[in-house]
């Protein structure tokens, strides 16, 4: 008695934890009709062949329902109905040609007709021909580069997330480690397609709206566009893990209308031949120590500490310490050089692309004189240009 009450109790229980998918199913399959609201299913996203994967992925998924309902429809009523306490008699199958022909050709005729619908979506995905922009997508551990192909603008694009929300010493934003502080930026009504590589590992650049997902592999080009129909902000991230900080590798995509995004590009490429100006300018200054040790500051936080820790000893056997190092304390140019280009077969990369001659004087200023080192070395923009030319 005590073993039949104990299996009730258990078969109610499993139907109660099952009362709440019940009662919210409706409510799915709403969600699932519109792609809204719903945090589970796909998005209907921002571009036309984003709305196609959403109705391949709806219809697919409506077929398997269909067929889950009519299988198990007919497993239950057959055992139902067939039961042995009515007094059924089992029928033989064995080695029935019409059985066997039944359950091969139908699920073939089945798989055909969801492969004609997928197949049509997937050569439009593949279709990068004829585009009116393209962009280079560049994977770095852990940041992603943009160079827009025929203009003269291209940069980095980090995480903006403050590390206090990642160190849950602040509140969590809306956009928590999908934050960036310069997001790629795109016209909308026009083919952009995207050329994606990487520097360094393998990275996945991603964007949900876009159906966008493509391997960013070193020593490889990868192809995909888009399309955005309408003006907005979508966010993705880093899909392929890439390393220590790979989920602090955020994408952010911005679509102006044509006339908007025409301006925004004339203002970059101003801003770049002003910023090429200003550092010929800087090679004929020179910067006080002050100036350098405050400016350092900011660019190691912003890009060094990650990997070499805010006070300068890294992570023994992972990433060493600056603090007492004998290349900082001895070796100025070897110092400049490492940032400029990074070191083979390390997590070490390039900055050279990433930050300006003033930017690499002042960091490295700040790790000759950081952390008790104090050699009192003032390394200006002309000693970075002078490494960069060879001289």
């Amino acid at each position: 008695m005590k073993r039949v009450t104990t299996q009730a109790a258990t078969q109610a229980t499993k139907w109660l934890y099952g009362l709440p998918l019940l009662l919210t199913s409706p409510l799915l399959f709403a969600d699932a009709a519109t792609g809204e609201g719903s945090s589970i299913n796909l998005r209907r996203g921002a571009t036309d062949i984003s709305g196609q994967v959403y109705d391949l992925h709806m219809l697919m998924f409506f077929i398997c329902i269909a067929i889950a309902v009519a299988v198990f429809g007919v497993m239950f009523a057959s055992m139902y109905l067939h039961r042995k306490s009515r007094g059924a008699k089992p029928a033989h199958f064995h080695e029935n040609v019409k059985v066997e022909i039944a359950w091969t050709v139908v699920p073939f005729i089945i798989l055909i007709l969801m492969a004609i619908p997928a197949a049509k979506t997937l050569i439009a995905m593949e279709d990068t021909s004829e585009p009116d922009l393209t962009v280079v997508v560049t994977g770095s551990q852990w940041k992603w580069h943009y160079r827009y192909m025929d203009r003269d603008v291209e940069f980095y694009s980090l995480m903006a997330t403050q590390r206090e929300q990642i160190e849950n010493k602040f509140e969590k934003g809306a956009n928590y480690l999908l934050e960036v502080d310069r997001p790629l930026v795109i016209p909308t009504g026009q083919k952009v397609r995207f050329l994606i590589t990487s520097d360094d590992v393998i990275h996945s650049w991603w964007v949900p709206d876009f159906a966008v997902k493509k391997d960013a592999n070193p020593g490889f080009i990868n192809e995909s566009w888009a399309k955005v129909n309408e003006p907005g902000i979508y966010r993705g991230q880093c899909a392929e893990l890439c390393g220590k900080d790979h989920g602090f590798m955020p994408v952010v995509v911005i679509a102006k209308e044509p006339a908007e995004f025409d301006a925004w590009m004339n203002e970059q490429e101003e801003a770049a031949r002003q910023a090429k100006e200003e550092e010929q300018r800087l090679l004929s200054m020179n910067m006080s120590m002050d100036e350098l040790m405050d400016e350092g500051k900011r660019v190691y936080n912003a890009t060094c500490a990650a990997c070499h820790m805010p006070n300068g000893e890294g992570l023994p056997g992972v990433f060493p310490a600056l603090k007492g190092s004998e290349m900082v304390l001895e070796d100025q140019t070897a110092h400049i050089d490492i940032v400029l280009n990074g070191k083979t077969g390390t997590a070490m990369q390039a900055f050279g692309k990433m930050l300006s001659l003033k930017d690499i004087a002042a960091v490295v200023t700040y790790e000759r004189n950081a952390w008790g080192n104090n050699t009192g070395d003032m390394v200006q923009a002309k000693d970075v240009n002078a490494v960069v030319n060879g001289n």
